[in-house]
């Protein structure tokens, strides 16, 4: 998601010891070949790809030319995950940022759950998983926990349907995350690093041990993405304050 050459970032992140990586979801920044000799080059692998939702890419969306183009984006994502060897597509269904719904709640919910099983078994035959990832209530209005998402996923009803588990979104909205997690088991196919603050894990007030001794409980043994960003002063006499350094141009995902 850095607003640079893909081979400088796998390059960056083998030298600090990552194994993998979730690429963002935008096919016509790579190609499977391209990309392939890249992973090999830094000895990395393709965790998988994770959907970037803005603009008209929304799967509640009340235009139905709308929907099925985000099912078409979504499911060209499935082809170079599968291709480069990734298990996953962490799927966000809505776009980012629309806080309003745009048609009845129970329509919206109805048009979720029938893309997102359109998009999951279309994966299922390229041996892909879908995770459904909910945010935050800032970032969206649809799917915002871990009861939701698991409601979407029963009423979707396909083996390969599991959870993005993200804790900066989550520790906004859920009373005990652990909790939570522990209620998604083995439902758990991504798991995403940021603090409650979105600093690198440590950096925030979460409690990481416990995190990760609950994984393990739950049997997860897939990626860790980091998606943190750094510590940035925009303070007038800082020199690390700059306009090219948005939080917007810092999001990034490796897996480890």
């Amino acid at each position: 998601m850095r607003p640079e050459p893909l081979e400088e970032i796998l390059k960056r992140a083998s030298s600090l010891g990552y194994t993998s990586i979730e690429l963002a979801g935008e096919p016509s920044r790579y190609t499977v070949n391209g990309t392939s000799a890249l992973l090999q080059k830094y000895g990395l692998t393709c965790w998988g790809v994770v959907t970037i939702m803005y603009g008209s890419r929304n799967l509640a969306a009340s235009s139905e030319g709308d929907r099925e183009a985000t099912i078409g984006y979504m499911k060209s994502l499935v082809d170079p995950s599968a291709g480069l060897g990734g298990e996953i597509v962490a799927l966000v269904p809505c776009t980012v940022r629309k806080l309003q719904p745009g048609a009845d709640s129970r329509d919206e919910w109805k048009w979720v759950v029938q893309c997102v099983r359109e998009i999951a078994l279309y994966a299922a035959e390229k041996g892909l998983r879908v995770a459904l990832e909910p945010l935050n209530r800032f970032e969206t209005y649809l799917i915002t926990n871990i009861s939701q998402a698991l409601q979407v996923i029963d009423e979707v009803n396909v083996p390969n349907l599991g959870v993005a588990f993200d804790p900066f979104h989550l520790n906004i909205e859920e009373s005990d995350m652990i909790t939570a997690l522990r209620k998604c088991g083995k439902k758990v196919l991504d798991f995403h690093l940021g603090d409650n603050n979105r600093l690198a894990p440590g950096d925030g007030n979460l409690n990481w041990p416990l995190i990760i001794q609950t994984l393990r409980k739950i049997g997860y043994t897939g990626a860790l993405a980091c998606e943190a960003m750094p510590p940035i002063d925009r303070t007038q006499d800082s020199h690390f304050g700059s306009k090219q350094m948005g939080p917007e141009s810092w999001d990034v995902e490796a897996g480890t």
